[in-house]
This record gives C-alpha cells, structure tokens and sequence, in this order.
C-alpha cells in the first residue's frame, strides 16, 4: 500500500482505548445480553462503516463508543451477578473443547435470571440478531460520488467478430 504525505493518520492517543480484557469464554457466556445492551451503539459503528468501507477513519468514534459500552456492561455485571456469571462462564470453557452452550443450561438459567431481574436485560430469542431491523439513526446520509466513465459504449456492435467456442458449443444450457 503506498501512502502519501498528505494522508492524515490519527495519533496514538486518538486509537488508544481500554480493552475488555477478558477471555473468550466470558465474552461467549455474555454474548447475548451484551449484543443486546450494547444493540444500537453497535448498529450505529456498523452503519458507518457500511457507509465508509474505504476508510476506517472516519468511525474510530462509533468504535471507541462500542467499546465503552461493553466495558460499562462488563462493570454492571461484575457489580449485580459476579457469581452466576463466572460459573456460567467456567461451565463453557471446561466441559467441551468449542465453547458449547449446550452442556452448561443450568447454569444459564441461573445467571439469565439474575441478569433479567438486577439488570432487566432479557436474553433475547435464538435468531434475534439475525434478523433484519431498521436502525433510526441522527448521522447525516453520506453523499455517494457517481463514477462517470465517458469511454463507455453504450452496447456492443452486433457485427463484432465471433469465434467458435473452442470446446463443445456456446448454447448447451439451453
């Protein structure tokens, strides 16, 4: 990738941010009260970066609000429902080697009603995040160049020269 002088990079300060500093069976047994108490924040990064796939820059903001809201989710549990989290949590990682939620209902049981009653956060329905929404956003619509390109014909000339097809013949399919 060559980059120019002119290209303005954001400082280190700007792409610093605390880390959820967790292990991967903790954000698996959080996973789906954190997708829902962090929904739109993360809608809203995913639209931006939707809205600018060529350049990550312009949401490191959206990103850094994503991240703050898992950590405050993170602190509330830890505050509300330590316990049965952290045995929900060890229950994924130690009784299978993929992270299987289906060895440990018992305990999340236990830890979805201490969530739904401290943080009234109801563990969403098996589907819910595949769904399509509509997300009601305050960000003004990007405005998309409409690449012109004038050397374009408009339609091919029906008398350009054909071949034959080299291996059996160009209609088979039909």
């Amino acid at each position: 990738m060559v980059v120019s002088n002119s290209l303005n990079l954001p400082t280190e300060e700007e792409l610093t941010v605390q880390e959820v500093n967790l292990s991967s069976s903790s954000l698996r047994a959080a996973s789906f009260h954190l997708g829902k108490y962090c929904e739109n924040i993360n809608n809203e990064f995913m639209l931006c970066r939707s809205e600018n796939p060529q350049d990550p820059r312009k949401c490191l903001e959206e990103g850094k609000a994503v991240t703050n809201c898992s950590l405050d989710f993170f602190r509330k549990m830890k505050k509300n429902c330590r316990q049965e989290f952290e045995t929900y949590a060890e229950c994924i990682d130690k009784s299978s080697t993929n992270f299987a939620l289906t060895p440990c209902r018992k305990t999340q049981g236990v830890y979805d009603k201490c969530v739904l009653e401290k943080l009234n956060i109801e563990r969403p329905y098996w589907g819910y995040f595949a769904q399509m929404k509509v997300h009601d956003t305050k960000r003004p619509r990007p405005q998309i160049e409409e690449q012109i390109y004038p050397d374009a014909s408009d339609k091919l000339s029906d008398d350009a020269p054909r071949t034959d097809a080299k291996y059996q013949g160009r209609y088979i399919f039909q």
